[in-house]
């Protein structure tokens, strides 16, 4: 069984919610039949590289809130992701553009790594007083090499804009042919999708129902028909 994860590394719903499925995950009896794969989506696509402002200024001018109002909400944010067991800065964390960042963690799922990046992406981001954010690539060259990708090779990729950049776009085109229009995205097995971080017991009902659901395969004819097995190919009789 597949499961496709839509999400942004600049969203902390993102950053709880994987803790919240992998929670599920890790108790359901099939997990070692589930696949998992994450997919890109940007909150703020048309945010230039350099354009970075603090996460308290992005909230007050996006969503008209005060900085109280703002302030709360990261507060309450921290203690969500407390709950599970995360780190969270709750003041003086940036906001920019996550495109290169999605563009290396398809560089890493060729490579195998690509959980291991985004957990240590997002432990930066929200975890970690250093920004991941601003035209220098060194703080996310250091990023891939700590999760096993080769220094070098995480640089060149930075330093092509085109590298990987279609299928960042492919994987934002698709979630909205789906009819994702907010992240965390969770699809499973093309047949069942969940919104939101929602608590684990949700994924564990979602998981449960989309394995139990998986359909057989049905034989077109099962007549007897020429065939090759273990044992060898059947020979023709006439």
């Amino acid at each position: 069984m597949r499961v496709e994860i839509w999400s942004d590394i600049a969203c902390p719903w993102c950053y709880v919610g994987k803790a919240r499925f992998e929670k599920a995950l890790a108790a359901f009896p099939h997990r070692d039949d589930v696949e998992v794969v994450h997919r890109s989506f940007e909150l703020d696509p048309g945010r230039a590289k350099g354009d970075v402002q603090p996460v308290l200024t992005m909230l007050t001018r996006k969503y008209g809130m005060s900085e109280a109002q703002a302030q709360a909400g990261e507060d309450n944010l921290g203690a969500q992701a407390a709950a599970e067991g995360l780190d969270y800065r709750t003041r003086d964390r940036d906001h920019g553009s996550t495109f290169d960042m999605h563009r290396l963690l398809h560089f890493a799922k060729a490579q195998g790594r690509q959980d291991e990046l985004l957990q240590i992406l997002y432990r930066a981001n929200f975890a970690e007083e250093r920004s991941v954010f601003g035209e220098d690539d060194e703080r996310l060259v250091e990023l891939a090499a700590e999760a096993g990708l080769d220094a070098g090779a995480a640089r060149a990729v930075l330093a092509d804009p085109a590298a990987h950049a279609d299928e960042v776009r492919a994987d934002e085109r698709e979630a909205a042919e789906l009819g994702a229009t907010g992240v965390p995205f969770f699809v499973l097995d093309r047949k069942y999708g969940v919104s939101g971080a929602q608590p684990a017991e949700v994924f564990t009902r979602a998981l449960a129902q989309a394995w139990g659901e998986r359909s057989p395969l049905k034989l077109v004819d099962e007549g007897a028909a020429e065939a090759c097995g273990p044992d060898g190919c059947a020979v023709p009789q006439h």
